[in-house]
């Protein structure tokens, strides 16, 4: 069994801002800093990275040899479509010339992902949405969400794109907030180079069972890109690994074994008052330690267990695997 590879958001060794700590958490980084920052976490092989980059004026050029020269490689680009710009949305904004604009940014984001070589561009239209109800025409977002997103996809047939979803923040109710809308989004669109980042957190946050909803959108042949980190589910707080779901975690390091993952696991992390390095570093620990102890459980038992719909010997296997000896007997 290959072992997994392991990427991660620049933004996770940048500078964190709240409503709270508008000075930030730490000091401004730059795209190097950044860059050779995540560098010194093990294990890590690979970016996704904001567009515009976060240091004005440098080429993607430039951010190619960053990475060259530290080891690393691009998973992704991301344009910044979610910034005070767009504080009304950003393919579902009031003005027709501002949603040109987001176009303009996101072929911005392929321009820079060619030179990058990175695996796909993503959308997090984290502005798209509402606040109150009766605030908008439910249909005509949807349906400018749909043009928008089908439009730079016809433009650009071959690149990849990908749609990470989420329930709400920074709108109070986000037009792509779970798996089935995000898949009946994909499918009004008609294309075919348009899938789905699937973060752990926001499907947590979303009310699902992040596996089921992994093993769903693979079935639809749309899963892109999946991340892992961990929240108490009612807000993003893109905590380190299995910090509070353990054994969600495990069973979606099992699935991705079984639908033969082999890209890159990214790690969405905000580690505001951790040292990155150390936050990120833990996280692949722990993914290796729960991917070995998943190699332990006897699919066949998991199976038997699983036909007879027992949760109790469901969690022996886990227990049992993850303590790496039968500390749990079978009845």
């Amino acid at each position: 069994m290959a072992a997994l590879e392991f990427g991660t958001g620049i933004w996770a060794f940048g500078q964190f801002v709240d409503r709270y700590a508008a000075d930030g958490y730490g000091p401004p980084r730059s795209t190097r800093d950044m860059i050779e920052t995540a560098a010194k976490v093990p294990d890590l092989s690979c970016l996704d990275i904001n567009v515009p980059f976060a240091t004005d004026g440098l080429s993607a050029q430039e951010v190619k040899t960053l990475l060259d020269d530290n080891g690393l490689t691009c998973r992704a680009t991301t344009p910044h479509i979610y910034m005070r710009e767009y504080v009304k949305g950003a393919f579902t904004n009031p003005s027709a010339d501002l949603r040109r604009r987001v176009q303009a940014r996101v072929d911005e984001a392929v321009e820079a992902a060619a030179v990058l070589e990175a695996g796909y561009v993503k959308f997090w239209p984290g502005q798209d949405g509402y606040d109150f109800p009766g605030q908008v025409d439910y249909l005509q977002i949807w349906d400018r969400t749909i043009d928008g997103m089908r439009d730079i996809c016809q433009r650009h047939p071959d690149v990849q794109f990908a749609i990470e979803y989420k329930p709400r923040e920074p709108r109070v109710r986000m037009t792509l907030a779970n798996a089935p809308k995000t898949l009946l989004a994909i499918q009004e669109t008609g294309v075919d180079n348009l899938g789905i980042v699937m973060d752990f957190g926001h499907s947590l946050m979303a009310g699902e069972s992040p596996t089921e909803s992994l093993l769903m959108i693979h079935r639809r042949g749309r899963l892109v890109s999946a991340e892992l980190n961990d929240n108490w589910r009612d807000w993003d707080d893109d905590l380190p690994v299995a910090s509070v779901h353990l054994f969600e975690t495990m069973e979606y390091i099992l699935a991705l074994r079984d639908i033969g993952w082999s890209d890159p696991v990214l790690l969405d992390q905000f580690p505001f008052r951790e040292d990155p390095v150390a936050a990120l570093s833990r996280s692949i620990q722990t993914i290796q330690m729960l991917d070995e102890a998943c190699a332990r459980i006897d699919r066949a038992d998991l199976a038997e267990a699983q036909s007879h719909q027992d949760a109790l010997a469901v969690q022996r296997l886990y227990w049992n695997a993850l303590l790496n000896g039968e500390r749990f007997p079978a009845r």
